[in-house]
């Protein structure tokens, strides 16, 4: 939270918890549902209760997600304009949940009752630490001290710039939820190849190739960074993955010797975007030229 405003978000940002607190970022949870007495919730804190989540998924455990209910925007938002807080939110592409159209139909209401208070929502047209990328220098701008519609302006600008390459270890889950189209899935399956994934300008899920192997999709990630990245060395790169830990290192280490940059920062991906891609899934996130 910064002097007049606060910037809140959802938990599929993928932001590690010390980068949350440094910031006192407001984060909204989405839930999963896995069949058992009590749906869960992503807190955002994604620590080993996470790394058995996908441990379950490869045992068969079904898993179906919900997005952050208009309520909940209206309770917390209210608080701080009722605290004299504006608020910017930025969540979760509105192509992949209801989470962001549920949060632009809280704002309209709020409005109405405090007219006085500045309210933005921001689709960053992103996933994991893709939408991560934009909060956390969403709040690198607000420490410099930068008001509310500037910070607003800054992430719109952004949003276009925010690259997401990702791949997953099977397209089935992908597939369940509707994310991609089951005809490439099939394909992909029956080759035995690994997919290279990337969000588009809408922030759809887009399957732009194939390839053959995890080794060299891992590389194909790194690949597609060193083609699209602008200024990568005082870039934070941002890496996520669903239970395979070592694969993200690897991948962090092939753009530090390679790159350079800033800082990596690598995270597990959320539940409820992994009970999407399934265990295995692993990705880059950086400011490049275009997505």
């Amino acid at each position: 939270m910064a002097d007049g405003f606060v910037l809140m978000t959802d938990s599929c940002c993928d932001l590690p918890s010390e980068i949350i607190k440094k910031w006192n970022l407001t984060v909204l949870p989405l839930s999963v549902n896995t069949g058992r007495p009590n749906p869960g919730v992503d807190s955002g804190e994604h620590d080993l209760e996470t790394l058995q989540f996908y441990r379950d998924l490869r045992k068969g455990m079904m898993a179906f997600t919900s997005a952050v209910d208009k309520e909940v925007f209206l309770k917390k938002m209210g608080s701080f304009l009722e605290a004299g807080k504006d608020v910017l939110y930025i969540g979760f592409s509105s192509v992949l949940s209801a989470t962001y159209k549920n949060a632009c139909a809280a704002c309209e209401e709020l409005r109405r009752l405090y007219p006085a208070r500045a309210i933005r929502c921001i689709d960053s047209k992103s996933a994991s630490m893709g939408e991560g990328q934009l909060v956390y220098l969403a709040a690198k701008q607000m420490e410099k001290g930068y008001c509310l519609a500037d910070v607003a302006a800054y992430v719109g600008d952004l949003v276009p710039h925010i690259c997401h390459w990702f791949t997953v270890d099977t397209l089935r889950f992908l597939k369940r939820g509707g994310r991609i189209n089951a005809t490439i899935a099939a394909a992909a399956s029956a080759l035995h190849m690994m997919p290279l994934i990337h969000v588009d300008d809408e922030g759809h899920l887009v399957n732009t190739e194939k390839v053959r192997g995890r080794s060299a999709v891992i590389k194909a990630l790194f690949e597609k960074l060193k083609e699209t990245a602008t200024n990568i060395q005082s870039q934070t790169v941002m890496i996520s993955h669903a239970d395979c830990y070592p694969d993200a290192v690897d991948l962090a280490s092939m753009i530090q010797a390679a790159c350079h940059p800033q800082e990596i920062i690598i995270n597990a991906v959320n539940p409820v975007i992994g009970a999407h891609a399934g265990p295995g899934a692993l990705g880059v996130f950086f400011v490049g030229t275009k997505r």
